[in-house]
């Protein structure tokens, strides 16, 4: 897979805690450069989308546990979208899917979904769940109309693996988050059915794939 073909299924991501506005700044500068997507917090969205009109622009809901009131989600990913978001990842409730309230899951999701008329990508948090978990985390994705599925806030213990990577692939593309530091990484994760990389190493990512 060369640059060009790479670059615009990388969400170039800075989503720390002391995340400024100038470190929003660098992080679109590198997607403008390298034709890069970006993943930034929603308190700066409006002024990225100002900043930086053409590179395509994803924030988050609900982060990063997903704890948030389905209400306080869907208006957050309304405020985002009206603010310039171009995608929105929010994260599912953790506690209500491993309570086996797999509904209140999928009525969660799908309230932000109807919101919205951008693509909401699903964050189910692969580290803390079981595999049957992760399946229904999925299946809850699906119904609710999502339009991908992602492995990690970056916020728990460990990341996006090729193993989750497959199964979740079987549900909806998949945005593998999480770890991917290099082109090998991001590479293992599209060869496993990934169809996008988030990823605070975009550039690293990028640099390292072929010019053709």
């Amino acid at each position: 897979m060369n640059r060009d073909d790479l670059a615009p299924r990388i969400d170039h991501t800075v989503l720390g805690p002391e995340t400024t506005m100038k470190d929003v700044e660098a992080i679109l500068d590198d997607a403008a450069e390298w034709g890069m997507n970006a993943c930034i917090p929603p308190c700066y969205v409006a002024e990225a989308s100002e900043y930086a009109p053409d590179v395509v622009l994803a924030t988050v809901i609900g982060f990063p546990h997903g704890q948030n009131t389905t209400a306080a989600k869907r208006e957050e990913a309304v405020d985002a979208w009206k603010a310039g978001a171009d995608e929105l990842d929010m994260v599912i409730n953790v506690g209500r899917l491993k309570a086996g309230e797999d509904e209140l899951v999928a009525e969660d999701i799908s309230e932000v979904v109807a919101a919205v008329p951008i693509p909401v990508k699903v964050i189910i948090e692969t580290a803390l769940l079981t595999d049957e978990e992760k399946h229904r985390a999925c299946e809850a994705a699906v119904e609710a109309d999502a339009a991908f599925v992602k492995t990690s806030t970056g916020f728990a213990d460990g990341g996006a693996t090729v193993e989750d990577v497959e199964l979740m692939a079987e549900y909806l593309p998949v945005k593998a988050s999480g770890g991917v530091g290099s082109y090998e990484d991001a590479l293992a994760m599209f060869e496993a059915g990934a169809e996008r990389i988030g990823a605070s190493s975009g550039v690293e990512i990028v640099s390292g794939a072929p010019d053709e």
